[in-house]
């Protein structure tokens, strides 16, 4: 029988299965006391006075500039690698993303790239923890302090991450959350804003109930983007297995770390004083390798072992974006080119994993 790894798989199992049964049961699906608890565990989770549960994370980054004012006539920039909605969320303002290049060690927003694209109408800086490790926040914290912009971190693969000793979801002035099956932790769909500050908190609150300072009365024009009681039952259950699912991630791509030296594969950096929580596990096929990186993905599909590309395509070069006026990314240009993405899911096995890196071996030696 032909082995199978899946470069990603959700982890769900008979407590998630009974929380959401306790739910229908209750008749109560929609918004309400389950979520409540979801947003203040999370918000204690990560260190943030404020967590407000949504049901994407597009809507998280959605909802969160707007509280912060971004709208028609504003810039914010954004790294050009990353996942689509990073960007799209700021066009979805009326406003224009600008694209930054990013970090070739740790794929991460360039705080140099920040400083040099700051504009007259730039408003606020979006980070990405891309994969699972935080960028430099205190750099792009400087550059935005000088500036006086909003730094919203864009959390969506980093649940548990930290910097400098403290959580994602408490290095900036709003962090946004994405619950996607198979990221760190699932709600199935979902998200979560996390602030510390007061009157941000209050505004996305408003913003993601259509606008609503009290039933019927609507003080804003807002969105339908609230979380269902379903969603946040299974979300207190993977929030109280999260740090297992981390600890297995760091386990397996410190294994691929190991196993995988020698190989001719650029494997993952990572920074000081940061918690690297592996929402992916990347690597990058250089110049000189034996194999192109398709020819590289195809052998190991032919060995039952699955792989992706996050992300084949900088954002800038998106064709709805790619016609505006932005600056060359090369470095961007070469991750997209190069890297390939490994499984490192909490269900990869340590004899799935060796059965991995002697796959790559055996490539190399070809």
């Amino acid at each position: 029988m032909k082995r199978e790894i899946p470069v990603a798989r959700p982890l769900v199992g008979e407590e998630e299965v009974e929380a959401v049964s306790r739910v229908l049961r209750s008749g109560m699906l929609a918004q309400g006391s389950v979520v409540t608890e979801f947003e203040s565990r999370f918000a204690e989770y990560c260190g943030a006075a404020h967590a407000v549960g949504v049901n994407s994370g597009t809507a998280a980054l959605h909802a969160a500039l707007l509280a912060a004012g971004v709208g028609p006539g504003d810039s914010v920039i954004v790294p050009a690698f990353t996942f689509f909605a990073t960007a799209s969320s700021v066009s979805m303002c009326g406003a224009t993303p600008i694209f930054a290049d990013v970090d070739s060690a740790t794929f991460n927003i360039d705080p140099e790239s920040v400083a040099d694209l700051i504009r007259d109408d730039t408003r606020a800086v979006i980070g990405v923890h891309l994969f699972g490790q935080p960028f430099d926040v205190a750099a792009v914290r400087e550059v935005c302090d000088d500036r006086d912009l909003v730094l919203i971190e864009d959390a969506a693969q980093a649940h548990g991450a930290e910097y400098g000793g403290k959580r994602a979801g408490s290095l900036a002035d709003l962090a946004c959350f994405s619950f996607y099956p198979t990221k760190n932790m699932t709600t199935g769909e979902g998200g979560i804003v996390t602030t510390d500050d007061d009157t941000l908190a209050e505004r996305v609150r408003l913003l993601i109930n259509h606008g609503q300072s009290r039933k019927y009365l609507h003080s804003a024009v807002g969105y339908n983007y609230r979380m269902t009681n379903i969603a946040a039952a299974i979300g207190l259950v993977q929030l109280g297995r999260v740090e297992g699912f981390n600890e297995r991630r760091i386990h397996n791509a410190r294994y691929l770390d190991r196993h995988l030296a020698g190989t001719g594969l650029v494997t993952p950096h990572v920074s000081p004083g940061v918690r690297h929580v592996y929402h992916q596990y990347v690597v990058k096929v250089p110049a000189g390798y034996p194999l192109t990186r398709d020819g590289f993905m195809s052998a190991l599909a032919e060995r039952g072992i699955g792989t992706a590309v996050h992300y084949p395509i900088p954002v800038n070069r998106q064709p709805v974006y790619e016609n505006g006026k932005s600056a060359s990314c090369p470095v961007s240009d070469d991750l997209a080119a190069s890297v390939v993405s490994l499984p490192v899911h909490p269900a990869v096995t340590d004899e799935e994993l060796s059965y991995i890196c002697d796959a790559v071996r055996d490539l190399r030696a070809a």
